[in-house]
């Protein structure tokens, strides 16, 4: 197994975690009668946090390294 195949399970275990978070805080938020919204102050904030990631794992997938 190459240094690339490691790399790309843990991504993929990770992208499956983060969805199941995801997944459960709307669960929760439906259970107790809440409307899912996003406000505009949300997406300030979770933009500037999302975008470097994916930014830095895209890099580092074509790259092969980190």
């Amino acid at each position: 197994m190459n240094d690339n195949s490691v790399f790309t399970i843990f991504i993929v275990f990770g992208c499956i975690w983060v969805l199941m978070g995801v997944g459960a805080v709307i669960g929760l938020m439906k259970m107790d009668g809440q409307e899912i919204r996003f406000s505009k102050t949300a997406l300030v904030v979770a933009i500037p946090i999302i975008v470097p990631i994916i930014i830095t794992l895209t890099y580092a997938a074509i790259r092969g390294t980190f």
